[in-house]
């Protein structure tokens, strides 16, 4: 019996692991077509990624070598190492080429690893910001960020946008403002919690937390968040908390206060559990943190990163329908948060299904047929 297959690499950024987070869909359904997957990370996001796929290949990729401020400049700090990013970029662009020889590669999917192209390769780029936003006194420079991303995102062959065409979206701005590019295809939410089978079950509570707590985010600024709420939390020892740190590893747990629980890290059954029936949560505006929360109907209260547009704007942006409340990290104020989480509006519905991602990988076979008809790619069981 002859089936068609193709070797992918599916490739997540390492900034956080929410760029792995949503990645997990798009590799189940990989597999479900019957492709050979390979992950190429590093850091957390290959961590995360061993747990959900222990029997795939990794390959460890060097991330971007980035510091963050532990202040609100980030833009400022990105733009002091701009030449650094831009030679890793080429590193990994360089790297890539080695990898399709040696492992005989046919697709690369990268979401939002900007130098992972090939002309030898069908290459997907996964990004819900085709428009990176800018600091209020720097808006003047958002088209000509717009081009530059744009100009990355021409060398591939296509661009799958996690949201959904027309008004009915979460990115807003980020993916609807600009022209669309011509390689571009809305595919729909990516959540991993997106049609779980498996029991959902507590962790380890006596009973459903008062506040669930859910750190993301690159370093410093995830710790500085923490012991933020930690300092606020002695306050309110009357509260059942649980805080998830967003460490994939080995399932530690610890108690520093009277009433809260600390998990570097949970199975999806028991995160699911703790989503559905905490009082209030609080999380950054991570875009695969939002995607999560409204898979499963849930609200939040918001505490962007200082300095990092993206999630300020995606903050503002979902929270004018009052199905998700703002607050900054340097006026944070647990009782109002607490106070505002609870009259929080039930989340606006999203269609809870993967049929756009689910159609484009089902052509995925043609179009890589299409780009290289010299080649087969087929075993004989």
């Amino acid at each position: 019996m002859v089936k068609n297959f193709l070797r992918i690499l599916v490739c997540p950024l390492d900034w956080g692991i929410g760029h792995a987070t949503r990645c997990v869909p798009v590799i189940r359904h990989l597999l479900a077509q019957r492709h050979e997957v390979i992950i190429v990370a590093d850091g957390r996001p290959l961590d995360f990624l061993r747990e959900y796929f222990p029997d795939l290949e990794y390959i460890r990729m060097p991330g971007l070598l980035v510091s963050y401020p532990s202040g609100n400049k980030m833009v400022i700090k990105m733009m002091l190492q701009s030449p650094a990013i831009m030679f890793n970029i080429y590193k990994e662009h360089q790297l890539l080429k080695r990898l399709i020889r040696d492992h005989k590669v046919d697709v690369v999917i990268s979401d939002n690893r900007f130098g992972l192209w090939s002309r030898k390769a069908y290459s997907v780029y996964i990004t819900h910001q085709l428009m990176i936003k800018a600091p209020e006194k720097m808006r003047w420079a958002e088209p000509l960020l717009y081009r530059v991303h744009g100009w990355f995102i021409n060398h591939y062959d296509e661009c799958w946008i996690p949201d959904y065409a027309g008004e009915k979206n979460l990115s807003g701005d980020l993916s609807h403002q600009y022209p669309f590019p011509q390689n571009g295809h809305y595919i729909g939410i990516l959540s991993r919690f997106e049609n779980f089978t498996g029991p959902v079950k507590p962790a380890e509570q006596k009973k459903a937390p008062d506040l669930l707590i859910m750190l993301s985010g690159p370093e410093p600024q995830r710790t500085i968040l923490e012991n933020v709420i930690l300092k606020k939390l002695v306050q309110h020892q009357h509260l059942n908390v649980v805080i998830l740190q967003g460490l994939p590893g080995k399932f530690q747990k610890h108690s520093p206060l009277p009433g809260v629980t600390i998990f570097n890290h949970l199975p999806d059954a028991e995160i699911i559990g703790l989503i559905n029936h905490s009082g209030v949560i609080i999380c950054r505006p991570g875009y695969s943190t939002i995607m999560d929360l409204v898979t499963l109907g849930r609200n939040a209260v918001l505490v962007p990163t200082p300095g990092q547009t993206e999630q300020e704007y995606l903050a503002r942006h979902l929270s004018t329908d009052r199905s998700f409340y703002i607050i900054t990290q340097d006026k944070f104020n647990l009782s109002l948060a607490l106070q505002a989480g609870l009259q929080l509006s039930v989340h606006k519905d999203f269609r809870n299904d993967l049929f756009l991602l689910a159609a484009r990988i089902t052509g995925l076979h043609e179009r890589f047929q299409n780009k290289h008809p010299h080649c087969t790619q087929q075993i004989i069981d």
